[in-house]
């Protein structure tokens, strides 16, 4: 049986790619276009909702999205989650109707095709690199000044310990939503990780569970208030973490 589940899960994760690559394709000559100028990105981004919705709903995963607040229509704002999987960048897509930019490894640029869009629409961030760390908060602001929101996972990356239910956060999303005084959006990702994690025979298809947490006003702090509102917002994410635990079936 064992066997048999692990071949499925082969062709499945294989299908992942070939799904995203083909997606992708059919969308390019719409997404080309959007690309061409910066205030066609609000074009991109319903293509790229479009584009996370057919990865999503291709590999036999029902979203479940429960609000405890909505964003406002024009405002910015800095969205933040739990980060355990691929498939944790279709989720926030799926979830904002409002147009956000990531903020990601460059790593990722190197994706055939996906590599191509994502790094003339994301800010990309070398964290070994202090002077690349420092150009984010540009960057941000650049998108900020135009309406966007911006979206950010605090942890830096994926935990090597999948054991780790949340790990630290780092101070760059909390400074700049302070230095900007813009609402934190925490958003909780419960099954992602059991159903599509970084182990390769890993998980199945089946119902991704998420919830926009109450936002957080960041208007009157400062830039010491940092560390304190790390510490909040991770241990909302933590706390429901911890609660509700994923579904093993």
């Amino acid at each position: 049986m064992k066997i048999l589940l692990n071949i499925f899960r082969l062709f499945w994760r294989i299908w992942f790619y070939v799904l995203m690559l083909f997606s992708i394709v059919l969308l390019f000559p719409f997404l080309l276009i959007s690309i061409l100028r910066e205030k066609w990105y609000g074009f991109f981004f319903k293509l790229a909702k479009v584009w996370a919705t057919i990865i999503l709903f291709g590999m036999g995963f029902i979203p479940k999205i429960q609000f405890l607040e909505t964003m406002e229509k024009n405002r910015s704002y800095l969205l933040v989650s739990n980060h355990t999987s691929m498939i944790d960048i279709m989720m926030m897509l799926y979830i904002s109707k409002n147009p956000f930019v990531f903020v990601g490894k460059k790593e990722l640029a190197r994706y055939p095709l996906f590599g191509f869009f994502y790094k003339r629409t994301c800010i990309l961030v070398d964290r070994q690199n202090s002077k690349s760390r420092h150009a984010v908060f540009q960057q941000a602001k650049e998108r900020l000044d135009k309406g966007l929101s911006v979206c950010i996972f605090p942890e830096g990356g994926v935990p090597d310990d999948l054991s780790i239910d949340l790990d630290t956060f780092k101070d760059g999303a909390f400074r700049l939503a302070i230095n900007h005084q813009i609402p934190i959006v925490p958003m909780v990702f419960y099954d992602n990780k059991v159903k599509f994690s970084y182990e390769f025979f890993s998980g199945k298809p089946g119902l991704l569970r998420a919830k926009v947490l109450n936002f957080i006003e960041t208007q009157g702090l400062v830039l010491q208030d940092k560390r304190s509102l790390n510490q909040k917002v991770r241990q909302m994410i933590l706390r429901e973490l911890q609660n509700k635990k994923p579904r093993q079936n």
